[in-house]
């Protein structure tokens, strides 16, 4: 049966619209065909970018910009869990206070949210909400976190967009934080559940087609 990342739920928790569509919308179903499709083939189709590449090489700079504003110690997590057909590596989990954070590089000072309200996103709080129950916490941050781009990702924008070093760092960290809810865990482990039994359709229709 096909595993879901943690990164992927918020894409298959999408209502229908109507009926038509069954348990799943139209979005959801597309997403994993998609997904049937890497398998198929062997290919992963993951796109690389100058953002993600950016949330790569200054992980560890961002960890340590949440530390030092948060006041706390935690380093890189490295365990990955699966439960409910669903598996995750997170970033940081303290232990001590069964909590957890997702650390976010913004690429630039334009897409830094200066605000929690602007760090609200759908997609990310589905994955949220998969780690909470993957480590069994009550709740989880998203934080993004502004530091120094790398000067070879840079390119043709203003320096000024994206070196930060001078800024202090309390205003370079805005955290947004989503708190357990029994039920919508209960449906994200329902939806799960449909989009195994739609995947393992999709793969099994391709085998009697081609």
């Amino acid at each position: 049966m096909k595993i879901f990342r943690a990164s992927s739920i918020g894409k298959l928790m999408t209502e229908p619209k109507s009926k038509a569509e069954g348990p799943l919308s139209t979005g959801a179903k597309t997403y994993i065909r998609e997904l049937a499709a890497q398998e198929i083939f062997g290919i992963d189709f993951h796109v690389s970018s100058k953002p993600m590449q950016k949330g790569i090489e200054c992980e560890e700079t961002a960890i340590q910009l949440l530390n030092n504003v948060r006041g706390i110690w935690l380093v890189k997590n490295t365990e990955r869990r699966m439960l409910n057909g669903i598996t995750g590596e997170c970033d940081l989990f303290d232990e001590v206070n069964k909590r957890g954070h997702d650390i976010k590089c913004s690429w630039s000072a334009a897409t830094f949210p200066i605000l929690p309200m602007d760090c609200e996103d759908k997609l990310y709080e589905w994955q949220m909400r998969a780690y909470m129950m993957l480590w069994d916490a009550q709740e989880w941050s998203v934080d993004y976190c502004l530091v120094d781009t790398p000067e070879h990702l840079i390119g043709y924008e203003p320096a000024e967009m994206h070196v930060f070093w001078h800024i202090p760092e309390k205003h370079r960290v805005t955290s947004w934080k989503v708190m357990r809810d029994e039920e919508k865990e209960k449906r994200m482990i329902e939806k799960v559940g449909q989009a195994r039994e739609y995947y393992a359709q999709v793969i099994e229709e391709f085998n009697a087609t081609h």
